[in-house]
């Protein structure tokens, strides 16, 4: 769809894509220049999108016509945490009220793809098929305003949960704690409670999913994995 998109929406999804899945690890500066390579398109649109993405808070400036992804600080974590799960947690029950057996069909297999990618080491697999998991649900809820929002949190948070594919010392298929595995799978329990139609245990399970992802990053954090943030 991009190639009908104008020049600096097609850079705009490109840029933002890179942030969320990987390409652009927190901390890592990349030069204005080597994105306009990167992605093919003109300084002016490039420009545009780092504009947008620095005041959606993806990217910070940090001089020498450099970008970077901001690595998170303990406060933005914690903050970050809080407004996902309450949003969310919304979301999901929204969903729930609107949710067909097909769409948990995709939504399973979806959360196959993410199980193979975490066992491979494959962070940006990892990444797209977590969100994926998340905004195929959330899609459902009808709530154009709550989605936005959730999209939004996601910029700044998603990013660092690479550390679920990186572990301690480069260790593969591990959390940030080196306990990845053996974590309870909140997707899972998430899946079982749309079978039933049980709201509550389907909040419960997106909140879980979210604090277990702000503990792996924590970690991350403390091991050195993600650096410091603000």
């Amino acid at each position: 769809m991009t190639d009908r998109l104008p020049a600096h929406q097609v850079a705009y999804v490109r840029l933002r894509d890179m942030v969320l899945f990987g390409e652009l690890a927190p901390g890592a500066a990349v030069t204005i220049e080597g994105l306009v390579a990167r992605l093919g398109l003109g300084m002016t649109p490039v420009r545009e999108a780092i504009r947008r993405l620095i005041a959606e808070g993806a990217l910070q400036w940090q001089g020498n016509r450099r970008v970077v992804v901001p690595r998170l600080g303990e406060r933005a974590l914690e903050d970050l945490g809080f407004a996902r799960a309450a949003i969310e947690g919304r979301l999901g029950r929204l969903a729930l009220a609107r949710m067909a057996p097909e769409v948990i069909a995709e939504l399973r297999g979806v959360d196959a793809r993410l199980d193979a990618a975490i066992a491979r080491g494959d962070v940006p697999g990892y990444l797209r098929a977590n969100h994926a998991f998340h905004f195929t649900l959330y899609a459902r809820a009808g709530s154009e305003v709550l989605e936005t929002l959730a999209a939004s949190l996601w910029l700044r948070f998603g990013p660092s949960l690479r550390v679920v594919c990186q572990g301690p010392e480069g260790a593969r298929a591990r959390g940030a704690d080196g306990q990845g595995l053996h974590q309870p799978d909140h997707h899972k329990a998430a899946l079982d409670a749309l079978e039933r139609g049980d709201a509550d245990a389907l909040e419960d399970a997106l909140r879980g999913d979210i604090k277990q992802g702000v503990a792996n990053i924590r970690a991350g954090l403390e091991g050195g994995l993600l650096g410091g943030g603000e």
